[in-house]
């Protein structure tokens, strides 16, 4: 799952108005923020195995810390509560929460049975990765919900706000677009390396998101900056 991931985020800001959009992906991601650091330093495991599913050719080996469902529990009790003591904000905190904990719901759905429930546990995985139409119209429904939620809330408070989350939208397309049609990745350093450029997309959007105010807020640069 990658655009699923990134819907969560752009629809919790229905909920949490106040809260950063970059700081709702680093909620929606960090499984897959993490992930790439524990790959490079040979803490957690992937495998190049092409035909392994007909849409992914990854063969995840070991990812307890990242990708159980108990971790992942953790990590969202653990940003919730520095959310929450940080800004006071409780739905913020709340949508942070949920936010790191659906990574895991939203893997379940596409996964083969690799994910475990704790480390050491039972794997599960629903497997729809073994149907690429499927993959694609689970990944960009979810997508265009997001977008259409986030949209719907927000308005442009300059023209930043209008290229930013626009520059932003049509990269995640893109890069989508090449990880399902390009040729599989060489390494899993290579796809460790990769993976860490997803924190460039924290910084992007909380800037395009500074650029952008709830629906009926004060218009102006008068504004209250989001948390």
């Amino acid at each position: 799952m990658f655009l699923g991931h990134y819907a969560v985020a752009l629809g919790a800001k229905r909920v949490a108005p106040e809260t950063s959009l970059g700081t709702l992906v680093l909620a929606a991601q960090l499984a897959d923020l993490v992930w790439p650091i524990l790959v490079l330093a040979g803490v957690e495991r992937v495998r190049v195995e092409p035909g392994i599913t007909a849409f992914s050719p990854l063969d995840f080996e070991h990812y307890p810390l990242t990708h159980s469902a108990a971790l992942v529990l953790v990590w969202a009790a653990l940003l919730a509560g520095i959310y929450l003591a940080r800004t006071g904000y409780r739905a913020g905190a709340i949508a942070c929460g949920v936010a790191v904990a659906s990574h895991w719901v939203l893997d379940l759905v596409v996964h083969r049975p690799d994910l475990p429930i704790w480390p050491g546990g039972p794997k599960v995985g629903l497997g729809v990765w073994r149907s690429v139409p499927a993959t694609l119209a689970v990944e960009l429904l979810l997508f265009a919900a997001g977008v259409a939620i986030y949209l719907s809330s927000t308005r442009a408070r300059d023209r930043a706000g209008t290229i930013g989350i626009g520059s932003l939208l049509a990269f995640l397309l893109i890069v989508y677009a090449a990880s399902a049609l390009g040729p599989p990745p060489p390494s899993s350093q290579a796809i460790g390396g990769a993976g860490l450029a997803l924190w460039l997309l924290v910084p992007w959007a909380a800037w395009a998101d500074r650029h952008r105010a709830p629906r009926g807020a004060a218009r102006g640069p008068s504004a209250a900056l989001q948390p």
